[in-house]
């Protein structure tokens, strides 16, 4: 299971997400470019020091990402508000990609399209969505389950 983050707009959600990811022992990908600054001293105070425990990738733009994603033949699974599946009804694979989008605009049509599965945490009515961070870390917590991928 790995986590990617398409031009994430926040530093903060960017370390949050790298926590949570070193903490469960997955990799995670950053798809630039970023709304912020992307160094490793933005990242060890955003993240403090998990972030820097984290294995990160960067890829410089969508396409290189993609590219790494066909190549390695991993499943595209977006996190979205527009998802067609219910997370709870969605079936993981242990090699999934969990995709989330920039705070502020989501993923254009085209990455939209080239994910395997559009997946949404249910909400109450009347809330537009979750912030990232809290969403990579509901959406990983049921991966992992689902694929007994928890850290023993």
């Amino acid at each position: 299971m790995e986590i990617a983050l398409f031009q994430p707009d926040i530093a903060g959600n960017v370390g949050t997400t790298l926590r949570t990811a070193a903490c469960f022992g997955v990799a995670a990908h950053i798809i630039e470019p970023c709304g912020f600054p992307f160094s490793d001293s933005a990242l060890k105070r955003a993240g403090m020091d998990y972030a820097v425990r984290a294995n990160v990738r960067r890829h410089s733009d969508w396409g290189s990402f993609h590219q790494w994603s066909v190549e390695a033949r991993r499943r595209i699974v977006l996190l979205t508000t527009a998802g067609a599946t219910p997370l709870p009804a969605f079936a993981f694979e242990a090699d999934d990609v969990l995709l989330l989008g920039a705070e502020s605009s989501g993923v254009p049509p085209h990455v939209h399209d080239a994910a395997a599965a559009r997946v949404a945490i249910p909400m109450q009515a009347g809330f537009r969505s979750l912030n990232v961070a809290v969403a990579a870390g509901i959406a990983l917590a049921e991966a992992l389950r689902q694929t007994k991928g928890f850290p023993a």
